[in-house]
């Protein structure tokens, strides 16, 4: 009997042993998916809710006159090299997460013969020294586009794809006229388009008319679109207009700008008019009521040229800093902050001739004793300056 009881005790507290370390895992189960489901969430959350900044900088019109590629050749190796021109900026191109430029010149080669104004034909080995400065994007569309006919353009657009940058504006095919240009920069996508308001009287050869980007609202409204359907997260409309030599916008600029930021663009950069014209932060409200930023700079003249009239020598390169916000399902941008380096070409009329100077950076040296530029020359970027500052106005930051 005392054998049996004992049996009984035992086998009782097995069972509550037994029970015991099932309700022990049970709680550690409970307890670890609760972790793991907290755990879950805070990784949901870091994808939800994230900001992603970028910087961008844009330069204004690539051009190249007789001077300059002249300038340019070294005889004992019959070759050119444009990169000692930009040896004074190169450090505010390099380093962005995307640098965009307009090349008003044609690619089309050296048998067609080097030529500069009226109808441009650059040495080839501009767009290596662009892609060496770091120029990611170039528009491709301007009123010299056409300069060396439908071959001129196609040899342009092959040139740059061999050294690796991307382009717009001008097409080889149908098929690349209705592909949209998208770039991804650290992790922030754009969809980027360009247009320009002619050019120069030489016709589009039949069959061909896919081949130029004109300014057109119907095509640019439908071209929008294309580029929305990319689930981009900016739009940047590059745009050749306006009238030469005038630092103010005229009212077709303002209005196709309205129509661009109506129509979903979140950046718009102008050429033409080969002299500075006024930028803008703009707050634009969309159908819906809701609000977002816009930008615009109406013309930034030209980077690089061999012109002379008054204000053509200056230009900025512009910074802006924007932001991509993700919340859920939503993503918008903001564009924090907007600043410029003014810079001059100078022409010294010696050898080299040619140099691309920050206006900045040489004042100071200048008054801070070396003697890396005369007086003469500092009396000049002095003048420059202040009517950089004029029309470009105050740089933008986000308390704006």
């Amino acid at each position: 009997m005392k054998k049996i009881k004992r049996l009984l005790v035992v086998v009782v507290l097995s069972v509550v042993i037994v029970f015991t370390l099932m309700h022990f895992n049970k709680t550690n189960l409970i307890i670890n998916q609760g972790e793991e489901k907290l755990s879950n969430a805070e990784e949901n959350k870091e994808v939800l809710i994230k900001d992603t900044k970028i910087n961008i900088a844009v330069v204004g019109d690539i051009m190249c006159h007789n001077t300059q590629f002249q300038d340019a050749y070294n005889k004992s190796t019959d070759s050119y090299d444009f990169t000692y021109v930009f040896e004074d900026v190169k450090e505010y191109l390099s380093e962005p997460d995307l640098t965009i430029g307009n090349l008003e010149t044609t690619l089309a080669g050296k048998s067609v013969g080097y030529s500069g104004y009226p109808t441009f034909n650059t040495p080839e080995i501009l767009a290596q020294n662009l892609k060496d400065l770091g120029i990611d994007v170039l528009s491709t569309v301007n009123n010299h586009c056409m300069d060396k006919g439908i071959k001129g353009l196609q040899s342009t657009i092959d040139e740059l794809d061999k050294v690796g940058i991307k382009h717009t504006g001008t097409f080889k095919t149908e098929e690349d006229a209705n592909t949209v240009l998208t770039v991804d920069a650290n992790g922030v996508k754009l969809g980027i388009i360009a247009y320009t308001y002619g050019t120069n009287g030489i016709a589009v050869p039949k069959g061909y008319s896919y081949s130029v980007n004109l300014i057109d609202k119907e095509k640019i409204g439908k071209d929008i679109e294309r580029v929305k359907a990319e689930n981009v997260d900016v739009i940047v409309a590059i745009m050749h207009w306006g009238i030469e030599y005038q630092t103010s916008p005229n009212k077709e600029q303002q209005d196709l700008a309205d129509f661009l930021f109506k129509n979903g663009v979140d950046l718009v950069l102008g050429g033409h008019p080969h002299v500075l014209q006024t930028m803008e932060k703009r707050d634009i409200e969309l159908e819906d009521g809701t609000h977002k930023d816009g930008f615009i700079v109406y013309s930034l003249g030209n980077f690089i040229s061999g012109q002379v009239k008054t204000y053509t020598k200056q230009s900025v390169i512009l910074n802006i800093g924007l932001t991509k916000h993700v919340n859920g399902d939503e993503k918008s941008i903001s564009i924090d902050d907007v600043s410029y380096v003014p810079v001059y070409m100078y022409d010294s009329k010696g050898t080299p001739r040619y140099k691309l100077l920050d206006i900045r950076k040489n004042m100071k040296a200048y008054q801070d004793g070396e003697n890396s530029i005369s007086n003469s020359l500092y009396k000049t970027l002095q003048t420059e300056a202040e009517h950089v500052y004029w029309i470009m106005g105050d740089e933008i930051h986000e308390d704006f």
